[in-house]
């Protein structure tokens, strides 16, 4: 039984080819809305998954092999799921493994429970638990982390398995009718899962077939020399735009290195490289992910570094929404704030400049922003999610120091110069001249404008007391 999960793909999916290998022809995806619910995922997320199950399914059927979508409300249905149709029936589970503690936890209880379960490594380039220090222990700084999964790759390399083409010979491909039933059922199925869910239209995002065929080759042929140059400038499409396939295993990372290893061939031993800055991003995640492997309390929510456990935080409710809202009266953060609730999505540089000001300038508990994003974000992942709030808050591994506080002005001059992003997502502001834009609120004084919030704190106050608060409190 071929057991779909975080993975909703057929190019480099070893649990896919260990099925093909053994002739199945069933594939099951047991629908978790419940469980989607309590982690917080992002409706857009949730319309995303399901475009992509529809596509899975059409895919799958040229391999001979049909897609059945059942919900099951929660990881105890599941369980309750395969107790009854697989371990009762002596069914072996076929799966790629899931580095979360709630899905691990599930897949130990099925096992102890008797199942028949073989998981594969599919969501990293190099399997988790292996680059490591001296000791045997996971690296708890970046730079030493990528230098020894660069020295990993190129000592030992790494498992892809290409695309399978188009099976010509199989029972379901030689019957339009038969894949007409299983397209109409697919179909159904999909419709009767979204009668219970909420969802955000995502269709701004096209299907990975599509990135495949017409973007991912255009990026890393025309745009990744200039990556290192445009990726923090958020009025231009300058990232790459991948993470929302890599955050539900539409898209492989083993698959992406290989595409630039072959127009880069010295890629990773070219690491002052404008195309290595990309591939530096790609190391960044499967930093966060070990990370998560070897260390499950930060599912929990738990701070890294413990000696910040105390951190008191104000935790101050009108705040807080004024930030959730972008009404903070810093326009770079309000811009930021005002795509992320719109697209689903936002920039990098400005990930890091918001998350910034909630928990330095506003003394607000990091986990109320990773929440926040989780509830918005096409393409939250646990482990990145956590990895760059932490990092933002000094909590984490491989943290800003907490004495290191963005000045969202400075930054909004220098990442936005001419205002372009902020004049797209802030059209009240149009028409402030660009050397008031970046904080504007002298300049509508003066010309008694009241179209734009007033402030909700000093940047100079705030700073000295976020120094104040951490220095007193850890």
């Amino acid at each position: 039984m071929l057991w779909f999960r975080n993975d909703l793909r057929v190019h480099d999916n070893p649990a896919l080819d260990h099925a093909l290998a053994q002739g199945d022809k069933q594939a099951i995806y047991l629908a978790t809305p419940e469980q989607w619910q309590k982690h917080n995922q992002a409706p857009i997320k949730t319309d995303f998954i399901l475009r992509h199950l529809q596509l899975l399914s059409e895919q799958l059927l040229q391999l001979g092999i049909s897609l059945t979508i059942i919900d099951v409300g929660d990881f105890q249905g599941q369980i309750d799921y395969l107790r009854e149709h697989a371990i009762k029936q002596n069914k072996a589970v076929i799966a790629n493994s899931e580095i979360e503690i709630n899905e691990r936890d599930r897949d130990k209880k099925l096992q102890q429970l008797g199942c028949d379960l073989s998981l594969f490594c599919a969501d990293v380039i190099v399997p988790h638990g292996k680059v490591v220090n001296l000791s045997s222990d996971m690296y708890k700084v970046f730079t030493p982390f990528k230098k020894s999964w660069l020295r990993y790759v190129r000592d030992n390399g790494f498992s892809y398995i290409y695309r399978y083409p188009k099976n010509k010979n199989s029972s379901l491909n030689s019957s339009s009718n038969s894949n007409s039933k299983q397209e109409h059922n697919c179909v159904l199925q999909l419709a009767a899962l979204r009668k219970n869910l909420t969802t955000k239209d995502s269709s701004h995002w096209p299907l990975i077939d599509s990135v495949e065929a017409n973007v991912i080759g255009n990026f890393l042929s025309d745009k990744i020399s200039d990556y290192n140059q445009h990726r923090d400038i958020p009025s231009i499409k300058g990232t790459s735009g991948f993470s929302p396939y890599l955050a539900i295993g539409a898209l492989s990372p083993r698959y992406l290195l290989v595409l630039i290893m072959q127009r880069y061939p010295d890629i990773l031993i070219s690491n002052d490289s404008d195309e290595f800055t990309w591939l530096n991003e790609l190391i960044w995640r499967e930093f966060y992910r070990h990370l998560l492997w070897h260390f499950p309390k930060l599912c929990k929510s738990e701070n890294f570094r413990e000696k910040y456990n105390a951190l008191p935080w104000p935790n101050n409710p009108k705040r807080l929404q004024a930030w959730q809202q972008g009404k903070t009266g810093y326009p770079i953060v309000d811009a930021a704030m005002r795509q992320l609730n719109t697209t689903g999505w936002m920039h990098n540089r400005l990930r890091m400049i918001v998350a910034s000001f909630l928990t330095k300038h506003l003394l607000i508990d990091w986990r109320l922003g990773e929440k926040y994003f989780s509830e918005q974000l096409i393409d939250c992942d646990l482990a990145a999610n956590n990895g760059g709030w932490q990092w933002s808050a000094g909590t984490g591994c491989d943290a800003q120091p907490y004495f290191r506080v963005f000045n969202p002005i400075s930054q909004s001059q220098k990442f936005d110069p001419n205002g372009d992003f902020i004049r797209k997502y802030l059209p009240e502001l149009k028409e402030v001249p660009i050397k008031h834009l970046h904080f504007p609120h002298q300049y509508l004084a003066q010309q008694n404008l009241t179209c734009y919030w007033p402030a909700i704190v000093d940047h100079k106050l705030a700073r000295l007391a976020a120094l104040e608060f951490y220095k007193t409190n850890s």
